[in-house]
């Protein structure tokens, strides 16, 4: 029996062949847009688990052909890392952005008539709030997909602690 088959960004990453999600240090802090553009291809498994999980998950037909528990498991797996590695990610980032507030916050309290020290301020402010959202859209992204899971994988794996 194989665990699952196909050869979608997902079952390589099941594989342990693809890699889903980026880093931390390769992250542009300083950069929103490449920022979330960082995020969204960490976000690609998903992004894409529904339909993953019919592709991998087999009906009742095919189910002796894979090996559903350990897909399951594998998934599983992937997510969670996933998660925590998006998760660390977008604090690193939200601390480093809160230090460079801070620093421009000093900086402008010793020069109140410097123009370009407040609109770097403000800059860093609005980019340190668009960080911030971002734990709020990894929180719905994470809900979505361990709902996906649990509904499809319930039955073939149950994870040592509750989801």
């Amino acid at each position: 029996m194989q665990a699952f088959s196909g050869d979608s960004p997902l079952a390589g990453v099941l594989r342990g062949g693809g890699k889903m999600a980026a880093p931390s240090e390769e992250l542009n802090c300083q950069d929103f847009s490449e920022f979330q553009d960082v995020l969204r291809m960490m976000r690609q498994i998903d992004d894409r688990i529904v339909h993953e999980l019919n592709t991998i998950i087999p009906t009742a037909s095919f189910a002796g052909k894979i090996d559903a528990s350990q897909t399951c498991k594998q998934l599983y797996e992937s997510l969670k890392q996933a998660h925590v590695s998006r998760e660390k990610a977008i604090k690193t980032c939200i601390n480093q952005s809160s230090s460079r507030v801070n620093k421009l916050r000093e900086e402008r309290n010793k020069d109140m008539d410097n123009l370009t020290l407040l609109k770097q301020l403000r800059k860093e402010q609005t980019n340190l709030k668009l960080m911030q959202s971002e734990l709020n859209v990894e929180e719905v992204v994470n809900d979505r997909s361990w709902k996906v899971f649990k509904d499809r994988c319930r039955i073939h794996y149950k994870p040592s602690n509750s989801l």
